[in-house]
């Protein structure tokens, strides 16, 4: 009778452990990427670079200079050499905005009408630009490229936003410490120039009005 006894206390043992064992060994629940946070509440989903450049931020009313329908616009440098640091696009009210953000200062900028076909600085291989109509700016002294061969400027070189003006911005490229982009639109516009030095890092502005 002992025998027994022992036999199925031993015998209660080993299920006991095994169950025990075999509730370790089960996934664990865990939150999908982009549906949960560890709290359970929504996460925020991925955002594209357009996404979050839209937005680009609004300038004060009083600091906003007339649209120009007149090419090509000019801006002046600050400095012989600025490094780009940020690009962002956004869409306000009347217009569609692209902003340059630099280290420094700011580089001679000219914006001006262009025709395709258009080709990359330097390389001359062939560029594909949405719009109906083109922007070309021109940065002398604008560029990403650093002296020790690294870049200022890790983000996006084409944006392909669903504004109503502009609907596309693509980087033409980054020569010899002088950059180019270029501005699809979609149709013939005016356009708006700002430097903004105060209440922030040094910024060129583009607008294109709806």
């Amino acid at each position: 009778m002992a025998h027994l006894q022992r036999t199925l206390a031993v015998a209660l043992v080993t299920f006991v452990l095994a169950g025990c064992l075999a509730a370790d060994a089960s996934p664990t629940a865990s939150s999908t990427p982009g549906t949960t946070d560890s709290a359970g509440s929504p996460a925020p989903a991925p955002t594209s670079a357009a996404t979050t450049a839209a937005t680009a931020e609004p300038v004060a009313t009083d600091a906003l200079t007339p649209f120009s329908c007149d090419e090509p616009l000019h801006s002046d440098a600050t400095v012989g050499r600025a490094n780009i640091v940020d690009v962002r696009i956004g869409s306000h009210d009347g217009y569609d905005r692209v902003v340059f953000e630099f280290t420094d200062g700011l580089p001679e900028a000219f914006v001006e009408s262009a025709e395709p076909p258009f080709s990359q600085d330097g390389s001359g291989f062939p560029i594909e630009v949405e719009g109906s109509t083109f922007l070309r700016l021109t940065m002398r002294g604008g560029t990403k490229q650093m002296d020790d061969g690294s870049s200022s400027y890790p983000g996006p070189t084409e944006f392909e936003p669903d504004f109503p003006m502009l609907v596309h911005l693509v980087e033409g490229g980054d020569f010899e410490g002088q950059s180019t982009w270029y501005l699809g639109l979609a149709a013939d516009t005016c356009v708006r120039v700002l430097t903004l030095t105060e209440d922030g890092p040094p910024r060129l502005v583009i607008d294109v009005e709806h």
